[in-house]
């Protein structure tokens, strides 16, 4: 977990939401990393579990990711969750409840649904309060809190 909270603190740079993501292989090896990108490239779907899910997908040549443990700073959302189980990650140990949007035990429980295909084994709360402390400290910040274009106000 600290080396995915190294990566949430990185995404501070960019101005996104720290959340970090490394993913490792059958043999504790780390082969992907990822953290928020949206503000940085714009993009809605670059959440720090698609991120180093695509370059874990790129660093073994192959979509499958069995074998493989996705550690996370937040409880993945709904999008996050749906990446997840279309990788067929096994593992998921995520730090800080998302209690507005996680898909993971909190709101919704994706990841372990019996009506899917696939389902993953979830360890939650590690490192809870030091992930949790990032983000309130990012929300908690006012410059977050200057409405963007179209009068919206960016939220947790």
């Amino acid at each position: 977990m600290k080396l995915a909270l190294d990566e949430a603190r990185i995404a501070l740079t960019t101005g996104d939401v720290p959340v970090g993501a490394i993913i490792v292989n059958a043999a504790g090896v780390i082969i992907a990393r990822g953290r928020n990108e949206r503000e940085l490239h714009q993009d809605p779907t670059l959440h720090a579990e698609i991120v180093a899910i695509r370059a874990a997908a790129a660093a073994t040549g192959d979509w499958h990711l069995t074998g493989c443990t996705l550690v996370v700073t937040l409880e993945p959302c709904v999008m996050c969750a749906g990446a997840i189980l279309a990788a067929r990650v096994p593992t998921v140990v995520f730090g800080a409840w998302d209690e507005k949007a996680g898909a993971s035990g909190s709101v919704y429980d994706v990841l372990r649904d019996r009506r899917l295909n696939h389902r993953v084994e979830v360890f939650s709360g590690v490192a809870e309060q030091e992930c949790g402390d990032l983000l309130r400290a990012f929300f908690d910040d006012p410059a977050r809190r200057t409405p963007r274009a179209g009068g919206v106000t960016p939220g947790p």
